[in-house]
């Protein structure tokens, strides 16, 4: 599996070309990208016949004005088209992204969970991480998915575990209310990490790799891309996987910019 991811994947002008050139690899099984949806609306055709085959979006509110407040831009129906226009181009099962912050959307979990329903789609509440701008404030806006999980409740009838496997996020099918049916994960990389069964790498586009999304590069790739060689880039690969933390650090060293999710 390989995941597309950024920053801003759709930023990249030579995007399709990426993922096309990722989907000729035989044993590739699946190819997905997290995006924040703003492009989609134009671009979900090209993506899937790039090869692309579903797609994670960021989704944090449903309210325009604090949409733009968490973003910086004032976009939400832009997305909300775009997640239109992914599902359908077939770049299903779509799942949703909703980081969880204390005073700021944390209100908004039973209305997004109905979204989801609506659309078919999974939801899932990830919990805020001591990294990027938030980080000196990060114990105040914090909310553990144990509190996000008991504001879904008045508004959930049952809950059915799904199998998590090496999947960071622990996943539901619910039943709610109203009779209508959904699927919702939760992330909760603070309050109950799974850094025992993560088996993720992460490689910028400068060729560093990361064994953890909160930690500093394990080391670099270029010396087996320039010039390439296969025996020394599995070399790289196995030892950066021998080296992955047994925990994440308590802060973060990177930012969700340059580093993606």
């Amino acid at each position: 599996k390989v995941r597309i991811t950024g920053g801003e994947p759709t930023a990249r002008a030579d995007l399709l070309e990426i993922l096309s050139r990722l989907a000729s690899v035989p044993a590739l099984d699946e190819l997905t990208m997290t995006t924040n949806g703003l492009t989609l609306a134009r671009q979900a055709p090209a993506l899937a016949a790039a090869g692309l085959h579903r797609v994670n979006v960021s989704l944090d509110s449903l309210n325009a004005e604090r949409f733009r407040r968490i973003t910086g831009i004032d976009a939400l129906p832009r997305v909300l088209a775009g997640i239109d226009a992914a599902i359908a181009s077939g770049l299903t099962p779509l799942k949703l992204n909703c980081v969880v912050v204390r005073g700021e959307n944390d209100h908004e979990a039973p209305d997004l969970l109905r979204f989801a329903a609506d659309k078919r789609v999974e939801l899932r509440f990830i919990e805020l991480m001591p990294m990027g701008p938030l980080s000196n404030r990060w114990l105040e806006r914090f909310v553990p998915s144990a509190e996000t999980r008991q504001r879904l409740e008045p508004v959930v009838d049952l809950w059915l575990p799904r199998h998590q496997g090496s999947s960071p996020a622990r996943s539901f099918d619910v039943l709610l209310h109203d009779g209508r049916s959904a699927r919702v994960g939760f992330i909760s990389a603070m309050s109950c990490p799974f850094c025992d069964r993560c088996d993720r790498i992460r490689i910028a586009a400068d060729a560093s790799l990361f064994g953890c999304l909160m930690d500093r590069p394990t080391l670099s790739l270029l010396p087996a891309l320039r010039p390439f060689d296969p025996a020394k880039l599995l070399e790289l690969i196995d030892r950066a996987l021998w080296q992955k933390p047994r925990q994440h650090p308590q802060l973060g060293h990177s930012t969700m910019v340059s580093i993606g999710g």
